[in-house]
């Protein structure tokens, strides 16, 4: 049976492994760290399986800058599941359960940057024609934005810029 909680001090050797065998390297296991070393992985969560940490969804803030303001909005990066583990809805509970705990929070607003095909599912869009744009060029579709708190979309525009712990990935 499959249990979605908030990570413990003892999950963290498994949540760098479980991002390292799922990326095939280091970079997003490090990024979880390293947020996490500077008190910035607002939400960090563990899925466990049998005793075991099978997957891991990390958000952290971002800003939303405009000409006008710099709005706080979360982050969802990384989220990972063991290879043994992937393709059994592992990682939808992760975002499910990620998602709402986000919606507990100040936060108005979610930005992903992933598949197309699969974070739709979840309620995310394009957010370029919300006015919301990632500071860096990458296809329309994989850039996504949620509305956490009602309104909030149409209160967004701007660049989003993630925290500079990112910049290692």
């Amino acid at each position: 049976m499959l249990k979605i909680r908030p990570e413990a001090l003892t999950d963290i050797p498994a949540i760098h492994h479980v991002h390292s065998l799922a990326f095939g390297r280091v970079n997003e296991a490090d990024l979880v760290d390293a947020l996490r070393r500077v008190g910035t992985l607002t939400i960090s969560l563990v899925a466990v399986q049998a005793q075991r940490v099978v997957g891991h969804i990390a958000f952290s803030p971002v800003t939303i800058v405009s000409d006008t303001a710099a709005v706080e909005a979360i982050g969802l990066a990384p989220m990972a599941v063991l290879p043994d583990y992937q393709r059994q809805g592992i990682g939808s509970q992760l975002v499910q359960a990620g998602l709402a705990t986000c919606g507990k929070t100040r936060y108005g607003v979610v930005v992903v940057l992933g598949h197309p095909h699969y974070y739709p599912k979840f309620g995310f869009t394009p957010s370029k024609p919300h006015g919301i744009e990632w500071e860096h060029e990458v296809p329309e579709d994989v850039f996504m934005v949620k509305e956490l708190q009602p309104g909030a979309l149409a209160q967004t525009r701007g660049v989003v810029k993630y925290r500079p712990e990112f910049n290692e990935v």
